[in-house]
């Protein structure tokens, strides 16, 4: 394995994160190696790095960023569906808009697999 693959599975494997003294000490590196390493593991968003001083000797906590837990939107895409209202110039009200309807609609299918919402869906369709 290379040590750009070592150290983010040594990283990994603590979840509290490791000191980055600690690190290139584990994986038996030089420090200025393991900053290089370090420094392309954040670039990729794999691993954050916080300032920390132990013994008053100033050193660095990396911890592994789990991407699956990072998804900043989140709450706007729970169908993979970018919620409409977010950016929408249109002035409407958000009872009566069919996207915003339809979006909704989508998260119900998506929740329940249930053809009762896509039935109600055409309905309103129908209705506006």
């Amino acid at each position: 394995m290379s040590a750009d693959v070592d150290a983010l599975e040594f990283i990994k494997s603590h979840e509290s994160g490791v000191l980055q003294s600690d690190l290139w000490k584990a994986l038996n590196i030089d420090s200025r190696k393991c900053s290089r390493i370090v420094a392309k593991l954040m670039k990729e968003n794999l691993i954050t790095r916080e300032l920390e001083s132990v013994d008053g000797i100033r050193t660095y906590r990396l911890c592994y960023t789990d991407k699956s837990n990072s998804r900043r939107f989140k709450s706007l895409m729970p169908v993979m569906i970018f919620e409409p209202c977010a950016g929408c110039i249109e002035e409407c009200e958000p009872e009566h808009c069919a996207r915003l309807s339809e979006w909704i609609f989508s998260i119900v299918i998506g929740e329940e697999g249930s053809t009762m919402a896509e039935d109600q869906l055409e309905d309103y369709s129908k209705d506006s």
